[in-house]
Parts: structure tokens; sequence; C-alpha cells
């Protein structure tokens, strides 16, 4: 790998910075002379949940592993260096069939590989309740099978890293610990769990909440709940989705205080992000629609959201322009936060001596990231319209 030099404004601080490269890692990062027009500097985005993005859908079947490298490419060209590919609730040969699909795109292509931090399965044992299922088909709805994952996890030559499960099923429990103890991690979601099933799940070594707040009964006691419970639970990351649309700004502000030190931005953006608005129909829920707006819905039921699409990045400007954190807050929040949630080592999601040059070039026009290049392991691998600030050496 070549040396680099990469020149902007530290996302924090402000400070006019030299950021060297050597051997995909930042090897020094240096004070330079404050000059205009210096783009800003952050570490790459880890975005935990993405279903698909500009039209390629991860559900495929059958998924073409060329498919699965070029969405990391288009990612990559919304900063997120760090991704998740998110399998969710089908039959078990779809399951198995897309799991061999990521996993031989990983193996095949380096890029891709490095991109790829973990997959995240999302079912199929979720809960069977309407509303808490969420857009999941509830044919392929499903009690926790060990066998099942286990050979889906054989098919994914053990990049399974997140599996998105309900505790409400009979043996969940045990269940959470066997898979906790293979390294996988255990996040509580599409759940109508009672509180005393979700901390049986916590104590079995559950450890995130899948877009908290979201895939919920429209109707819930106002306490106890299963929302409570979780948010309560300093052992659970609570992973959100920042977008507008999923959370209202009250409750994203109250999950902010009430998990600092363990929340994390998710885009659970699906295919049709990227994609012009009108209606669709799609492996999870069928049909949908997407609004002008960008606000993805049943077309069945409105008022049940199907996904998200819009990209991470946009939810890191709109928590700032809402004024529910700092910029470089949210931006910690979709890159260091879920890199320690998901328990990638080596200074993903950060940007210091030693921690892989994984970094986004950026302006603001107002709120709005305008991002301008971003480099993957140290190598530019997206430019927008030749603009950047980078050199060799």
């Amino acid at each position: 790998m070549s040396r680099a030099v990469v020149e902007g404004r530290l996302l924090g601080s402000g400070a006019a910075a030299r950021v060297v490269v050597d051997g995909g890692r930042v090897a020094s990062v240096e004070s330079i002379d404050d000059a205009e027009g210096l783009p800003w500097i952050a570490p790459g985005l880890v975005d935990l949940q993405v279903n698909g993005y500009a039209g390629i859908d991860f559900n495929t079947t059958p998924l073409a592993t060329d498919d699965v490298k070029k969405a990391v490419r288009l990612l990559l060209s919304q900063g997120v260096t760090t991704v998740f590919p998110t399998v969710i609730t089908n039959g078990d040969e779809a399951i198995e069939a897309s799991m061999r699909s990521i996993a031989a795109a990983c193996r095949e292509d380096a890029l891709t590989g490095s991109c790829v931090g973990g997959i995240h399965l999302e079912g199929p044992f979720l809960s069977p309740v309407d509303g808490s299922r969420g857009a999941h088909e509830a044919a392929y709805v499903r009690a926790p099978d060990w066998d099942a994952y286990l050979r889906w996890q054989e098919a994914a030559e053990g990049r399974i890293r997140i599996l998105t499960m309900s505790p409400e099923w009979d043996g969940a429990a045990d269940f959470i610990s066997r898979v906790a103890r293979t390294g996988t991690i255990v996040s509580i979601g599409h759940t109508a769990a009672t509180p005393e099933q979700i901390r049986e799940a916590v104590q079995a070594g559950a450890r995130m909440s899948t877009h908290l707040g979201n895939a919920a009964q429209l109707m819930l006691p106002r306490h106890p709940n299963y929302i409570w419970e979780q948010l309560a639970a300093d052992e659970l990351t609570a992973c959100v989705i920042p977008d507008g649309f999923h959370l209202p700004d009250s409750v994203l502000k109250v999950f902010l205080r009430a998990k600092a030190g363990r929340i994390a931005l998710v885009s659970d953006a699906v295919y049709l992000s990227g994609l012009a608005p009108g209606a669709y129909r799609t492996h999870i829920g069928g049909d949908v629609v997407l609004t002008p707006e960008g606000r993805l819905h049943l077309a069945s039921n409105p008022k049940l959201l199907a996904g998200s699409a819009q990209m991470l990045v946009e939810g890191v400007g709109r928590l700032a322009e809402r004024g529910l954190c700092t910029l470089d807050e949210a931006w910690a929040l979709a890159s260091a936060a879920p890199a320690e949630a998901s328990g990638l080592e080596g200074g993903v999601g950060t940007l210091s001596p030693g921690s892989p040059a994984d970094l986004v070039l950026f302006r603001l026009d107002g709120a709005r990231v305008r991002i301008e290049e971003v480099y993957k392991n140290g190598t530019s691998r997206f430019r927008q319209n030749g603009i950047g600030s980078s050199g060799s050496a």
C-alpha cells in the first residue's frame, strides 16, 4: 500500500491537520497552518444495518456476488467504509443462499472483504405479533432453531456477526446464550416479549437492541413494556434510525440521554434508498410506497414503516440540524459507537495513529454533509467531481 497525505480540518476540534497514511493505517496526525478552503476530515461511517442501496437488494434471490461488490462500492460514496449487509426473514434455503453470495463476494474481492464488517441476520426468529413483526413476512417467522443458525453461519463462512431475534419464544434464553458464546452479537428486536423475558435475554448475553422504538405494537401499556425495559438495560446498546420518520425528535432526545455511551445510529436502508419516489414491490413487506419526503411505508398500512430510504450520513446531518447533538457527536454515534458495539477492533470508526485509514472528506452546506472524497484503508475509493485533498509520498 502506498503512503498518502490527506489535509483538512478535524471534525470536533476544527484544527487544521495533515493525516499521514502508511500501510493502510493512520501513521500520524500532524498540526498544520490554517488555510482557507480545507475540507472536514472524519473517520469512515460504520453501518450495522443495510438491506441494500441504489436498486441492489441483499435479500434478492438469487443474489449475485457482483451486486454485493457493486453495492459496497456505491456505499463508499455515502461515507460508509464498514457495512453489515442485512439478510432478513425468509425461507431457510433463501437465507442460506444469501449468506453464500455475500461470503463469496468477500472472498473474491479484497475491497468487499475489507468493507464488510460482518453480516447482520435480522430474523427469522422474530415475534409473530402484528406490529412487532413489522414488515417481515409472517409465513417465514419461526422459533429459534440452533441447527438452522449453524447452517447459515457455515454458509456465511463465519461472517454472521449480529443476530436480531425476539426473546419471547420458549427456550430463547438458552438459545441466546449459545449464540453469544460463538461470538455473534445477539440483538433484541421485532419483539413482543415481556419485561421478564427481556431481562432474561440480557442475562443470557443479548447486548444490542435493533432499531429501538420501532417494530412495535401500535398500542402498548404505559409501563412496563419491552421498550422501557431495553432502555433501562445498561448492557444493551440501542441502535436507532435517525431519519426523522422512525422516531420523533422528542424520543430521540430521550434515547440519547438515557443511553449515553450505549447508543449507535443505523440507516436500516433498503434497496430503494437512492431511487426516485413511487410505488414499489419488495421482498420485505411486499407493496411499499416511497414518498417525496423520503418516508417508506407499507402500501396496505401507511402507519407501518417498511425500512428506511435514507443513508446514514443524512441521519447524522439531521441530528445536528435539529439540535439533538453536535455534528461531531452525531458522527461518532455513526462510526466509533457502532464499531464498538459490534466488537470491531483495531480502531475502526476512529481517526488516530494506528487506526485504519478509513477517511471521509466533506464540506457543509448548512447542516447537510456533502462528501467530496472517501478513503478505505488509505486508498481513495470515491472522489466527487475530481475534488479532493490528497497526495502521495
